[in-house]
């Protein structure tokens, strides 16, 4: 399959943007070419009327690839040890990551927090196109 990691990337940025399952991402296995769609509209071309056949993989919500809440608490345990109980507790109510970054902006660990998300989302990511076949 002819298709660059970047374009994998992208894909998945745009489907985890906003609310979960809002958007939607594939990727032919055949032609490597890509397709988005948006319950919102905007959408650029219609998706083929076989998106749902074998021939295409739906791209993953980040917390299929252990990239939600986990990955929050991972790096509180690296980076803010002390402060793990109250990040566990901020995350049984809404506006969870709203409160998440506003304690990594006044600890100012806001920069590590970004990296670390960057990291660990392009590791799990390339991981799942591996086992998918695609890279």
């Amino acid at each position: 399959m002819n298709i660059k990691f970047n374009d994998v990337l992208e894909l998945f940025e745009l489907v985890n943007f906003g609310s979960p399952f809002d958007h939607e991402g594939y990727i032919c296995k055949e032609s490597g070419r890509t397709y988005f769609y948006s319950e919102f509209g905007d959408n650029e071309e219609e998706l083929p009327d076989d998106i749902n056949d074998e021939k295409y993989l739906t791209i993953p919500h980040k917390n299929e690839l252990n990239l939600g809440n986990n990955l929050a608490f991972d790096f509180t345990l690296e980076y803010l040890p002390t402060e793990y109980e109250k990040v566990r507790s901020m995350f049984n109510r809404k506006g969870a990551y709203a409160r998440f970054k506003s304690l990594l902006e006044s600890a100012g660990k806001i920069e590590e927090w970004y990296k670390f998300d960057a990291k660990h989302t392009e590791d799990a990511l390339r991981e799942w196109c591996t086992e998918q076949g695609i890279i």
